[in-house]
Order: C-alpha cells, then sequence, then structure tokens
C-alpha cells in the first residue's frame, strides 16, 4: 500500500504531467485555502491608522523629493475622462485577482510546469507581501484628502473592494506592495515562458501596463508602492524557480527511491522545467 503511494506521487509530481488526478483536486483545494487565509490575515491587520497615514506622508514627501510625485495628476486626469475613468476601474478590479484566477486555471490545463511556477510565485509573493504589511501599513492616496484625491472605484463604481461584504477580506492600508503590479509581472514572465503566440504576450504586456496606470489613477496606490510590488514579485519568482530547479525534482526524487524507482535521466526534472 504505501509503496503504491510513493510511486503515484512520484508520477502525479512529474513537471509536464497531463491529465487530471486525485492530487490534482487536492492541489487546487490547498492552493485555495492558501487565498482565503491570505486574504483573510490581510484583511485582519487594520489597528494602525497613525503609523499608516505617518508611513503614507513618508512616502509622498520621498516621491516628490525625486519628482515623481505624479499620483495626484493621473487622479485628477481619469476624472475629467469618463471612458478613462471606467477603463481604470474595471482593470483595477477585474484584471485582477479574477484574472489571475482564469489564467492559473488555463494554466493548469494547457502548461502543468508553467502553472505550478505561477502558482508558487503567486503564494510566496502574497506570504511576503502579509509580512510588509505587518510591519509597513500605509494609507493608500485615498486617504490623503489634503491633496483632492477621489476613490475612483467608490464614487463611480459598483464594484469596489471597500464593500461589506468583502470587509472580513480587505486590509485598507496594505498599499504596500502593489501586488495589483507584481501579479501583473509575474502574468507577464509566465506568459511568455509558456507560449510563443505574440498577442498572447502583448495582452499580458497590456495588462501590466493598464494595472500600473490603474493603481496609481484610481488613487489606490502611490508609485512607490508600484515598485515595491515588482520587487516582491521578483523575488517571489526567484524562490518559484529555485523550486522547481533543485527543491521539486529532491522531492520526486525521494518519492521514486522509497516506490522502488530507478533514478533515470529525466527524474531531476524535464528541460521544461530547468528553464528560466
Amino acid at each position: 500500500m504505501k509503496l503504491g503511494v510513493y510511486r503515484y506521487l512520484h508520477r502525479v509530481t512529474t513537471p509536464d504531467r497531463t491529465g487530471l488526478a486525485w492530487f490534482d483536486l487536492i492541489e487546487i483545494g490547498l492552493v485555495a485555502l492558501g487565498f482565503l487565509l491570505y486574504f483573510l490575515v490581510r484583511g485582519a491587520v487594520i489597528d494602525r491608522t497613525h503609523d499608516a497615514l505617518a508611513n503614507a506622508h513618508w512616502i509622498v514627501n520621498l516621491q516628490s523629493s525625486l519628482g515623481v510625485f505624479i499620483e495626484p495628476a493621473l487622479n485628477q486626469w481619469v476624472l475629467e475622462h469618463t471612458a478613462l475613468l471606467r477603463l481604470v476601474n474595471f482593470v483595477y478590479f477585474w484584471l485582477d485577482f479574477p484574472l489571475i484566477i482564469g489564467a492559473g486555471l488555463v494554466l493548469f490545463w494547457v502548461r502543468r510546469n508553467s502553472y505550478t511556477l505561477f502558482r508558487d510565485a503567486l503564494l510566496i509573493s502574497g506570504g511576503m507581501a502579509l509580512v510588509v504589511y505587518w510591519v509597513y501599513p500605509v494609507a493608500p492616496p485615498r486617504y490623503l484628502t489634503e491633496w483632492g484625491f477621489v476613490d475612483t472605484l467608490a464614487r463611480y463604481s459598483q464594484v469596489a473592494y471597500q464593500t461589506q461584504s468583502t470587509k472580513p477580506f480587505v486590509n485598507p492600508f496594505a498599499a504596500v506592495p502593489s501586488l495589483h503590479v507584481g501579479w501583473a509581472l509575474l502574468l507577464v514572465i509566465v506568459a511568455f515562458r509558456a507560449t510563443k503566440t505574440w498577442w498572447l504576450r502583448l495582452a499580458t504586456l497590456a495588462v501590466l501596463g493598464l494595472q500600473t496606470l490603474s493603481v496609481l489613477a484610481t488613487a489606490n496606490h502611490f508609485l512607490f508602492d508600484a515598485v515595491a510590488g515588482v520587487v516582491i514579485a521578483l523575488g517571489a519568482l526567484g524562490a518559484a524557480v529555485w523550486l522547481q530547479r533543485s527543491g521539486y525534482p529532491q522531492v520526486r526524487e525521494w518519492f521514486g527511491r522509497r516506490g522502488g524507482i530507478a533514478a533515470g535521466p529525466g527524474l531531476r526534472g524535464s528541460p521544461a522545467s530547468r528553464r528560466l
């Protein structure tokens, strides 16, 4: 019985395996649980208003000294153009987590190896971001009324994160890092790895550009937050690459040894698992 379990786990953890197994259903459930816990923990860290506002003012001062405090101008610009206002609201809400989930499901079915990289980078970056949210709370621009910021989603959209139904999952002071931008960057990198279709690659680049504009123009993030999101995402991607190149092959080898499967040239992962 135990021998069969080891052989099963060795088979279903092969990087480029296709098809569906019970292991996949459990794995998807654990990923869903991981994201649920991320949002619950993120939404629980909300009691440091003074620190969050002080840190937001520090960011304003930093960006002003560098000549890149562009958020008030962008916010005012979209308020003057109805079509643009609707676009940034749509991008900020729908081309974030809903798009990430959709892309993950597609990758799971057609590019299992790229899905694993994407999943790990998302979860690791989420864990890293939770630490930053706890250590360094930052109020988003919409809280700085002295600059005339308008929360475009709350005022001009029927969908927003700050609703009663989503309150347990939302931390209004989790501006740094902006995972809207960080996760959009991960989507671009994984898309370039998973496909050579030019229009899909171009589409992900467009999402990254529009998401970066949207987080600033909707008064939900500073440019500082977007840069922090990129740094977190790249750090998480590095950890995910290490898992594919070294961590997971060692686990599969361990399962193989316990299952009596002889080590072969492909045991430490396929060529696809060693890319990046």
